[in-house]
């Protein structure tokens, strides 16, 4: 994953400065700044599952998503669309209960396991997305000023799914018990995505549209994330 991000870190660097224009170099900012397009986005989310079961309670869930998203304008309107490449991970803390996603209970499919064997239990994924948004803007040339709204899409690819759980020994050491699985997530993540707000700074939604699980689970699990995004250059 820091691979990936460093990867990204650098595409962002290298259109910053090839979409600069001649002049000097204050003049070059001063032209980058006033046509700010919301190249760079930046999110950091509370995660939930909808539609998991009504025992399965969980905890101070987190997300961060990164994406570098190229903006085409409709001429001088307040529209136009973007698109672009980002990663999304996803930490959910699970209170009283395990997620098997090793097969060790069901051999078929991933299943919850009521345990108090770990003081904490998470489940993690990690997925590349192409996300794709309407936007408008009610500055056109400047994202870093004025009202903002989009509704768009992301259709993502699963790199990593694992659980982790920490349990401590009576001796006071901490042991981490960790499965790396992904045969039993679906490979792909549909999502619905809004976001909204003023200047650099706005809050956003995004729900996946199918299954966290493969079909083989009788577990309909639709994550979803809500909360703030900052974006600029």
């Amino acid at each position: 994953m820091k691979k990936i991000i460093f990867t990204l870190g650098l595409i962002a660097v290298a259109v910053g400065v090839f979409a600069q224009e001649g002049g000097s170099p204050m003049n070059k900012a001063v032209n980058r700044a006033t046509h700010s397009r919301d190249f760079l986005m930046i999110q950091l989310s509370y995660d939930g599952w909808a539609g998991a079961p009504d025992s399965i309670k969980t905890g101070f869930n987190r997300g961060f998503n990164i994406a570098l998203m190229y903006d085409f304008p409709f001429k001088k309107s307040p529209l136009s669309v973007a698109a672009g490449l980002g990663i999304s991970t996803s930490g959910v803390f699970l209170k009283d209960h395990t997620l098997d996603v090793a097969g060790k209970v069901h051999s078929d499919r991933a299943s919850f396991v009521a345990s108090n064997a770990y003081k904490k239990f998470k489940v993690a994924t990690t997925y590349l997305e192409i996300p794709i948004e309407l936007r408008y803007r009610s500055v056109p040339d400047n994202a870093n000023k004025g009202f903002k709204a989009a509704l768009g899409v992301k259709v993502g690819t699963l790199v990593n799914a694992h659980t982790k759980g920490r349990n401590t020994a009576p001796n006071g050491s901490k042991n981490w018990d960790k499965d790396l699985n992904k045969g039993f997530f679906n490979p792909w993540r549909f999502s619905a995505t809004a976001r909204v707000g003023y200047g650099n700074f706005a809050l956003f939604g995004a729900y996946s549209l199918n299954p966290m699980l493969k079909d083989n689970s009788d577990l309909d699990i639709r994550p979803y994330q809500i909360g703030i995004c900052l974006s600029g250059l």
